[in-house]
């Protein structure tokens, strides 16, 4: 679990986060949604400590994150995965040596030892046999799921996805969505994904906070999406005609 409590962040004379209290849960997919420059990813930041608040504090389960020394946050950080937007792979090493690399930073296992451990990981996003082939010569899909494969190598605590679908056609991030979430159920994992895509919003929402110019404005699961009658939600999540059909005929059923 990772509690958020009276956040604000203020860049100069702009206030982006405005006193954001939430708790994400834990084995569940937290999403965090909203426009273009709603301060989703300075949130996200914010969690992750790459940024520093102007006030508040967040606590990974009872611990707050603001009063640890160099030394617990960096052993903090080695329950943390982080899935980014770009898959961030390195080009010139191999799938295996990519999702071997937080091994190789942060532990002191043996070859064999890792070379179980990344096995493992790859299994879990359904790619064994992979492991001497290059980025370049993997797919965008696939790339991804060596991100998810590398960021769960350290069986992490916490889960950071940046826009996770990014670039991806719409088969390959309904995949992509599944897989994230049945790693966090399996593994009790708090999960907490940035994203614009509605269709990971529906399927795999469980716990949704929706930011609107640095306030949060809503909070609710998929299923409440569908039922919620408030103009915030109606002008977000059902932007378009399309969505407003598919909303109409769910409820009809």
């Amino acid at each position: 679990m990772i509690r958020v409590e009276k956040i604000y962040k203020q860049f100069g004379d702009l206030e982006v986060l405005k006193d954001i209290n939430v708790e994400f849960e834990r084995g569940k997919t937290n999403l965090i949604i909203g426009r273009s420059g709603a301060g989703k990813t300075v949130l996200l930041k914010i969690l992750i400590g790459l940024i520093i608040p102007t006030s508040g504090t967040v606590f990974y389960d009872d611990t707050d994150f603001y009063k640890l020394n160099k030394k617990q946050i960096r052993k903090l950080r080695m329950e943390v995965g982080m899935l980014f937007q770009a898959s961030a792979l390195f080009d010139s090493y191999t799938v295996e040596e990519n999702i071997r690399f937080p091994l190789d930073m942060f532990t002191n296992f043996t070859p064999a030892e890792k070379s179980n451990r990344v096995n493992s990981c790859l299994e879990k996003v359904n790619l064994e046999g992979v492991n001497n082939r290059y980025p370049s010569e993997i797919s965008g899909g696939m790339q991804k799921r060596v991100g998810i494969a590398r960021a769960i190598v350290m069986h992490p605590q916490y889960l950071f996805c940046d826009e996770p679908n990014s670039g991806l056609d719409p088969k390959t991030s309904i995949l992509i969505d599944q897989l994230i979430r049945d790693i966090t159920r399996e593994n009790n994992i708090t999960t907490i994904i940035n994203t614009h895509d509605m269709n990971s919003v529906m399927e795999i929402g469980e716990n949704i906070i929706l930011l609107q110019d640095g306030h949060l404005v809503w909070q609710g699961s998929s299923g409440d999406v569908l039922t919620e009658d408030s103009g915030i939600i109606q002008n977000f999540i059902f932007a378009s005609p399309f969505l407003q059909r598919l909303k109409k005929l769910a409820l009809e059923k």
